[in-house]
């Protein structure tokens, strides 16, 4: 994910932007910049690639520099516009006398640059960050002081954001704000910094500041004043740093798991983001335009895949099934690069891994390359080897995932296979309008994942499930169709934090042997959302009651009658079948996170699993 610093004080500039642009390396990035203010003119320095790039440069001409002592600094992890030197942070104005960097992402992107190229602004870049200075330059045109101008353009903006702004002829201030996306004050003393998390302002001072939802700040070396967008002003809580580098990494929440079920609303966005065509119905996974015809007339596609990641391709393999009518086969690549596969030229494997270092599944791809197939990859890490060694693929961008147990990783993988299916389903035919309506709803899954999280906020719901089940030794996770390889997932959250045995099945298969186990001390998790097999699921409800089994269900808002069949519910709203796994996949996060920590167990850290399995 992306990373901000920005300092005012009696240092040089330079050198401390750098320090804290490497403690905010961990987060993941491709490309850094920085933006002065040097003899009052404007001094931008962007490369692509890691730090010692931008380092390098800098080093060339750091003799201009050394009188700059105010600046503003950014890690970028691409998620609209190709990594490259123009697209990183940070971004500048038609004058030149604006920087900003940015972390977030703006919805109404579209709709300001129309506006302002209306109003004769020009753009040099593909990110949704650049449209932020040109709006700051416009309102200046008819505010009456810069912050005026900064407070208006702020109410413009419809999103996230964490921002930090430099204007060349205030070169005494640094100008934050902060909506949806983390942002702090380091306070020290004749110096302030700015930073998207603590380690990069540690070194500097323990004060600080965290900016809530909705607020702005205006910082000098002297002081700083924080301020609401009506411009009423906030007392500052100051907080002491006391903890450590990991814990300070978790942005305020207990766990790293916690937190990355708390992102999934923005990996979400992250997952989608310049990737929907919606006046086309359909996706834009540019790295794979090359391949295209290969993908479209393949008359098979296997996907290849361990853990979590295989859950996913296992919804992904309905996906492309039902929309795009492509015979798919999922493999577990620990079976696959064992046996002989059929494969040919015709046959595109897509390998899909967060880390992008799975032995197996690497191991899995390179069988597929010896056999002809052209092979794909859906990872996370950039740069990565699976990302190097596929002819092709799709990052998912849901920024390092720190919990072993992964949960933000499997709903974006399962994001970027319904991009893919969709792609795939009208480069075969589907109608536009059928397009159109799937990649609409496709959008509406990041609001509906927070409403899921912001109710549990509320009711607590899942956590009181959480403490009635804490004690038991078994659960049960049944699905069908779509919702069969959530169960599967469920369960593994459960097993691996809690190390509560579970197992998930296919709700019709549950007759064929586990319903053996059924009594009342064995709960059953259905998925039984609204879906074309919901009935059939129900008459497996009763077969669990029958015996006397505990039943827990997730199913859609709305559904009354299904209170008469569970002993705890757990809705989540209403979308489309083919989407639901995005949807009914968080309260089984939730409800394994919350027997774990009941239970005492080291969530982030669970015992013999490893973030990144390069062993076989």
């Amino acid at each position: 994910m992306c990373g901000i610093v920005g300092y005012i004080g009696h240092r040089q500039v330079v050198p401390v932007l750098i320090d804290g642009l490497k403690r905010l390396e961990y987060r993941g990035y491709d490309s850094a910049g920085i933006a002065l203010i040097c003899d009052g003119k404007l001094d931008t320095i962007k490369r692509k690639g890691k730090i010692k790039e931008l380092e390098k440069e800098l080093s060339d001409s750091e003799q201009m520099r050394l009188n700059s002592f105010s600046g503003i600094a950014h890690t970028r992890w691409a998620t609209h516009g190709e990594p490259s030197d123009i697209n990183a942070h940070p971004h500048t104005d038609c004058t030149g006398k604006i920087a900003v960097v940015h972390n977030g992402i703006i919805e109404n992107y579209r709709a300001l640059r129309q506006f302002l190229e209306s109003k004769g602004h020009q753009f040099t870049t593909d990110t949704d960050t650049e449209i932020i200075a040109h709006l700051f330059e416009e309102m200046l045109k008819m505010a009456n002081d810069f912050e005026e101008a900064f407070r208006l353009a702020l109410l413009e903006i419809e999103g996230t954001y964490g921002l930090g702004v430099i204007y060349s002829e205030q070169p005494n201030k640094i100008y934050a704000a902060r909506h949806g996306s983390p942002l702090l004050i380091g306070a020290g003393k004749n110096e302030n910094l700015i930073a998207s998390d603590p380690t990069a302002v540690i070194r500097y001072t323990d004060r600080v500041i965290y900016l809530d939802e909705g607020e702005y700040a205006i910082l000098s070396d002297k002081d700083f004043v924080i301020k609401n967008l009506q411009r009423k002003r906030i007392e500052p809580r100051v907080e002491k740093i006391t903890f450590s580098i990991q814990e300070l990494e978790k942005g305020g929440y207990p766990h790293f798991m916690l937190k990355e079920i708390y992102e999934q609303p923005q990996t979400l966005q992250n997952a989608y983001r310049g990737r929907l065509n919606i006046d086309e119905g359909t996706a834009r996974l540019n790295g794979l335009k090359p391949y295209h015809d290969i993908l479209a007339k393949a008359k098979r596609i296997v996907i290849t895949a361990c853990g979590t990641s295989w859950h996913s391709a296992l919804i992904g393999e309905y996906l492309i099934e039902e929309l795009a009518r492509i015979p798919v086969e999922t493999e577990y690549a620990s079976e696959f690069r064992y046996r002989s596969p059929i494969l040919s030229e015709d046959t595109p494997v897509i390998a899909i891994s967060q880390s992008g270092e799975t032995a197996d599944t690497l191991a899995a791809l390179r069988e597929a390359k010896i056999h002809g197939a052209k092979t794909f990859g859906i990872v996370n890490v950039v740069g990565s080897t699976i990302a190097r060694e596929t002819d092709a693929g799709v990052y998912i961008h849901a920024g390092p995932e720190i919990g072993v147990a992964s949960t933000k990783a499997f709903t974006s993988q399962v994001m970027v296979l319904s991009l893919l299916s969709i792609l795939l389903a009208r480069m075969r035919g589907l109608s536009t309008q059928r397009g159109r309506q799937l990649v609409e709803e496709l959008s509406t899954v990041p609001a509906k994942v927070e409403s899921i999280l912001m109710r549990e906020n509320k009711t607590k719901e899942i956590k009181r499930i959480a403490e009635h089940f804490q004690n038991h030794s078994n659960f049960l996770y049944l699905g069908r169709s779509y919702n069969f390889p959530v169960a599967l997932e469920g369960a593994l959250k459960l097993k691996e934090i809690s190390y509560i045995h579970a197992e998930g099945y296919p709700a019709a298969e549950m007759k064929h042997g586990p319903i053996a186990l059924i009594d009342e001390n064995m709960p059953v998790v259905f998925i039984a959302t609204d879906d074309p097999l919901y009935q059939k699921i129900v008459t497996n409800i009763e077969e669990v009651r029958s015996r006397g089994g505990k039943v827990i269900v997730v199913a859609t808002e709305g559904n009354e009658d299904i209170k008469e069949l569970a002993d705890h519910i757990i809705y989540i709203p209403q979308i489309s079948y083919i989407f639901t796994p995005i949807l009914s996949v968080i309260p089984l996060q939730l409800l394994a996170y919350h027997i774990a920590v009941l239970r005492g167990c080291d969530v982030d850290q669970p015992r013999n699993l490893a973030k990144s399995v390069t062993v076989e």
